[in-house]
This record gives C-alpha cells, sequence and structure tokens, in this order.
C-alpha cells in the first residue's frame, strides 16, 4: 500500500487487479463503496495508465483523494483511443462523476431547429433533442432566435407553423398572402422547389450566406432566361435581402470557418469563451462555466471542454474545420482525429501567437475575464445582501431561506408555491408547489397550514431546513406557520417572518412581521435587505401564479371534452394532440373535427354543436 493512499476496499486488491488488465485502448470507470461512478477515464495503453494511479508519491491531491474512494474499476475495451474518447464522453454524460470536469449541459441554450419531415418547418427550440432534424446553435438568447426567424421568414418562403395547424389546413393562411411562406400544407409550390428553400435555409444558419447568394443569382439568371420574370423578380428580392443583411455585419476577416477557444480562471471560477466565425464574421459565442475539482490542470479543463462541447451526439453541425485555442493539452492530437471522423472533415486544433487568429483568441480570452468579473460580481451584490438581511433580523447566519405563497381565483384551483434562495440566489431545482386540497375555498389561513404540513410535516434532514421562512401575508397567515413549529422537534428552528405589504400595496412599503406579529421591523425602500425580500417574495408569487393558471386551465380543458358524450379519455387525447391543444380544437370546423382519428362523421358534428354552444 503507497504512503499517500488510504485503505482500499478488501474486495478489491489494486496488484491483483493489474495483472490481469490489459495493454489494449479502453476506458475505465472507478467505483465508491456505493457502487457509484466516481471517475470516467480514458486510455491509449489501460495498463500503463490505471497503473499510475497506484505508484508511491503521487503529487496531485485531487488523485489522491479519489484513489481512496476507489473500492472497485470497470474496463471496457475499445479497438482504436479515438473510440476511447467518444465513449469517455459519453459516460461521463451518463455517470456525471464528482472527479471529472462537468460541463453545464446546454439544453437551456436555444436553438433553431429544421424539422426532418416532407415539408419541414423552422421553429425555436429549447430543451432535449428528440425531434428528429438539424439543429442550429446554440444561439446567445431567445430573442436572437426570433430576430433569425423573422429575418428567414422575409427571405425564405418556408413554414414556421405548428404541425398540427399545418395538418388541418384546407386553404392558405395569412403568411402565404404576406408572401412569408409558400404554403406546402395545400400544394402551392413543388416538393423540389420547397425542399431547395430549406436547403438555403441550412446554408444560411450555418453561416454560408454567400454560398445561398451564389446559388439564387444562378437561379435568377435561369428564370430569366426562360422569360420567367415574376421568379426572376422574386429571387431578385430574396437576393438584396441577402445582401443588406451582409452589408449590416461587419466582415471579420479572411477567416471562412472556426471557433476560438478563450479561457480564463480567477479567484477560484473558471470560464470558457467561445467564439463562433462562419463565413468570414463573428455569428454569435456562449460562455461556459465548468464544474471543476479542486486543483484541476487548466490543460485538463481545456480538454474535458472540447471533448464534451464537440463529440456529444448528434451535434456534428457546430463542428468547424479550425479551433483556435488558448493554450496546447494533451489530447490535441487524439481530438483532432475524433473530430474529423464524426464530422467527415479535417479539423485541425491550432496554438497561435500572431496574427488575426490571435487578435480574435485576444478578443475571446477578454470576454471570457469580463464573464468573470460579471459573475462575481452578481454574487458579491448577493452576499450583501445577504449580509445585509442577517444585520437586519439580527441572525449570526442565513444559507437557507424559502418563501410561500397562496395563488386561487375564487377560491377555485388553489396552489401555494415555495421557493427556495441559498448563497447563490434563487435555487429553482428545490422550488415546490402544493395543489391545496380538503379546505373551505378561498381560505388562504388554512391553505397556508396545508403547504407547511406537505413541506415540513415528514422533513427529518436537518441541512434542509431553512435558516428564514418568509410568509407572503399578514398576522393570519403568519399564525398558521407559528402554530405548526410550537410541535418542532427537530433542533434547528427557523426564523418565521410574515411579509406585509401595507395599505397601498406599493413595494418599498412592505413591512415585516416576527415573533406571531407582536414586533415589527420597517426597512428603507432603498434598503439592498429589503430588496432581497422583495426578490424572493415576487419570485414566490410568480411560481404560484404559473401554478395557479396551468392547473385552471386544465381543469377547464378537460371538464369542457368531458361532458361530450362518446368522447372518451383516448379522443379527447387525440383531439387535443391533432389539432394542437384546446384552441386548435375550439376553432377546428366540423371537417376539421372529421380528419381526427377515430372521429367519425356523426361525432365531429356532435361534437362541433356542443362546443358552439358552450361558447
Amino acid at each position: 500500500m503507497t504512503p499517500n493512499s488510504a485503505p482500499l476496499s478488501s474486495n478489491f486488491i489494486p496488484a491483483e487487479f493489474l495483472k490481469t488488465l490489459s495493454s489494449e485502448p479502453g476506458v475505465y470507470r472507478m467505483l465508491d463503496s456505493d457502487q457509484q461512478v466516481i471517475y470516467v477515464g480514458k486510455a491509449k495503453n489501460l495498463k500503463k495508465r490505471v497503473s499510475s494511479y497506484f505508484r508511491a508519491n503521487i503529487p496531485e491531491s485531487k488523485t489522491r483523494a479519489l484513489v481512496k474512494n476507489i473500492t472497485n474499476i470497470e474496463i471496457t475495451l475499445t479497438n482504436t483511443e479515438t473510440e476511447a474518447l467518444l465513449l469517455e464522453n459519453n459516460l461521463i454524460k451518463q455517470y456525471m462523476p464528482r472527479y471529472n470536469i462537468l460541463l453545464r449541459d446546454d439544453k437551456s441554450y436555444p436553438y433553431i431547429l429544421v424539422t426532418d419531415h416532407k415539408h419541414p418547418r423552422i421553429a425555436f427550440h429549447r430543451g432535449a433533442r428528440k425531434q428528429k432534424g438539424d439543429y442550429f446553435g446554440p444561439f446567445p438568447s431567445s430573442g436572437a432566435v426570433s430576430e433569425s426567424l423573422r429575418l428567414m421568414q422575409k427571405i425564405f418562403p418556408v413554414r414556421q407553423c405548428e404541425d398540427a395547424y399545418y395538418r388541418a389546413r384546407s386553404r392558405p393562411c395569412l403568411q402565404y398572402q404576406l408572401k412569408r411562406c409558400s404554403a406546402p400544407c395545400v400544394n402551392k409550390v413543388s416538393d423540389s422547389d420547397y425542399q431547395q428553400e430549406v436547403n438555403f435555409v441550412k446554408l444560411f444558419l450555418s453561416g454560408k450566406s454567400s454560398q445561398v447568394i451564389a446559388a439564387l443569382v444562378e437561379k435568377m439568371e435561369l428564370a430569366s432566361g426562360e422569360l420567367n420574370f415574376e421568379l426572376a423578380a422574386k429571387i431578385r428580392d430574396q437576393i438584396l435581402l441577402l445582401r443588406k443583411m451582409q452589408e449590416q455585419q461587419s466582415v471579420s476577416g479572411n477567416f471562412a470557418e472556426m471557433d476560438v477557444i478563450g479561457f480564463q480562471s480567477l479567484n477560484g471560477l473558471t470560464a470558457i469563451h467561445l467564439l463562433m466565425i462562419r463565413d468570414h464574421k463573428i455569428l454569435g459565442s456562449n460562455t461556459f462555466y465548468p464544474k471543476i475539482p479542486k486543483n484541476s490542470e487548466h490543460t485538463e479543463v481545456l480538454s474535458s471542454f472540447l471533448a464534451q462541447y464537440y463529440l456529444s451526439v448528434g451535434r456534428t453541425s457546430r463542428i468547424p474545420k479550425e479551433l483556435v485555442l488558448p493554450f496546447t493539452c494533451d489530447e490535441v492530437s487524439v481530438l483532432s482525429e475524433a473530430l474529423t471522423q464524426i464530422a467527415e472533415k479535417k479539423v485541425e486544433l491550432k496554438v497561435v501567437q500572431r496574427g488575426e487568429r490571435a487578435k480574435y483568441l485576444e478578443l475571446a480570452n477578454k470576454n471570457a475575464l469580463n464573464s468573470i468579473i460579471t459573475k462575481q460580481s452578481a454574487q458579491d451584490s448577493i452576499n450583501k445582501r445577504f449580509a445585509a438581511l442577517k444585520h437586519a433580523l439580527n441572525l449570526d447566519d442565513i444559507q437557507r431561506m424559502e418563501c410561500f405563497d397562496i395563488s386561487h381565483t375564487m377560491g377555485e384551483n388553489t396552489v401555494a408555491s415555495c421557493v427556495v434562495f441559498d448563497s447563490q440566489g434563487p435555487n429553482k431545482k428545490e422550488y415546490r408547489r402544493f395543489n391545496v386540497e380538503g379546505i373551505t375555498g378561498g381560505d388562504d389561513y388554512a391553505a397556508m397550514a396545508f403547504a407547511l404540513k406537505k413541506r415540513y410535516g415528514k422533513m427529518t434532514d436537518i441541512n434542509k431546513v431553512p435558516d428564514v421562512i418568509f410568509i407572503d401575508g399578514g398576522k393570519g397567515q403568519l399564525s398558521q406557520a407559528e402554530q405548526f413549529f410550537a410541535n418542532w422537534t427537530l433542533d434547528k428552528l427557523p426564523l418565521l417572518v410574515g411579509v406585509a405589504k401595507g395599505v397601498s400595496r406599493k413595494a418599498g412599503l412592505e413591512t415585516l412581521l416576527v415573533d406571531a406579529g407582536r414586533k415589527t421591523i420597517n426597512l428603507s425602500a432603498d434598503s439592498i435587505a429589503l430588496h432581497l425580500i422583495q426578490h424572493i417574495r415576487d419570485e414566490s408569487h410568480r411560481f404560484a401564479i404559473a401554478g395557479h393558471r396551468n392547473k385552471r386551465q386544465k381543469q377547464r380543458t378537460q371538464s369542457l371534452l368531458e361532458e361530450i358524450p362518446g368522447v372518451g379519455q383516448k379522443r379527447r387525447q387525440a383531439m387535443l394532440k391533432y389539432l394542437g391543444g384546446m384552441q386548435g380544437v375550439l376553432d377546428a370546423s366540423a371537417k376539421q373535427l372529421e380528419k381526427v382519428p377515430g372521429v367519425s362523421v356523426e361525432l365531429a358534428e356532435k361534437i362541433f354543436n356542443h362546443l358552439h354552444d358552450k361558447s
């Protein structure tokens, strides 16, 4: 046993394990005592790489901590190191091991989706990529996606409507009249011409607008030669719009397709800024903040980022011909080979010192540093607000706060919300909603008691007990909280604070009620402690209202269709899915209702008459 290692599991003996280990390429998974994967790695020579973890005098503290927790190692052999790299990336995404460097999944970033249909649509997309099609992005904001979709509607007459709306059309919609859609739903355009427009969209979204213009010019000349002057004029207008857009965007330089990676680390926070250059201009940028174990080397962070960002399944469209790196790393040659293989084109990774690429790199590094400063400034602001609130409430420390609110309409569909703030600000993963049941409609006091019992009635983890609980309301709501916690058995007891809005109910005039409302605290309108309270109160209010509206809409949707004789659950679901929701059902004619699978002519007429009578 090496002097820098703690005793491993008695069932796992490294020396015996290493004797049988292959020297082939592959991936290794290290497991802890709970059989959880704590680290995933790859190697060109598995035996040589895994043996290095169990040598004497390991210098890296992170590696020593990892080795102490190993109770088993699982091995998967591969044919090449490139295959091992691809498998390693997939396993890291699957297991999220705590000793690996983890890139935040970019599912939250917006994309543009070009669907894989007979007549593809272009649409805003955010979230998991379950739908077949080509995804372009990520874009820095939803506004950027909306602007791009708006521009493309003017240039390329490709549909952007929902599939249910598209299937139900019997005549062209307003978008066709505005020349923003070629109406493939009613065969106003041939399949080949429509597909050509879709191909132009894909080239445009890939940053190849010059290539699109060249193809359009050729198409315009052909139409003109055939004396089809109306089509030639239409294509001319497309070209003018594209060229106008090119003029508005400054030409960046001589490089047509390149990603530039900026890297900065400051005060324990690392930022990686990605500049995407397509068609000689900066198409967009993103900043990433990887989750990094302590004492990780910068080269390890960079190589992990490159693998996780570029090698994910279904993301080959984002891989450029060239990557400019801030510094070299051990995985450069393997990454280049892997990227070349999955992108089916030569991909080069370069470190540069001078020239135009170096200027881009300087810009990317500058953005990465600015992102860190901005993020830390925001965190400093949160810290100052927490400090001010601790002083105002006379508390030694505040690590966790929760706030409750109640929402209903005339006592119906009552929903209670609980939002959580910690030292980083809102912790949305911990937010909870409760459907309030078994009370008199409109009784906010009983609703608050119900929510508190749901939230804390079975709580045993003292780490989940908040330091402060804010109740949005006056003495009545606060008294419900006081009654609930009167018999509290855990060692930690939260401070209960009511947030009363005052007579005018204006922001800045709130009064804080403590000690069952016997004591009040008034903070000035410019107090940063009050701003923090307003933030958590408004967040709980928003979260409660959103839940209530969803519940109310669901009830209205279900009740309206459930009243129709002969329409069961399957038919209701079929109508909602086929016609794009309840509004689509309400807007549908009897003929359109007939097209829904499982709905006969007689039933369609019955549904139509029932809904119209209700309306």
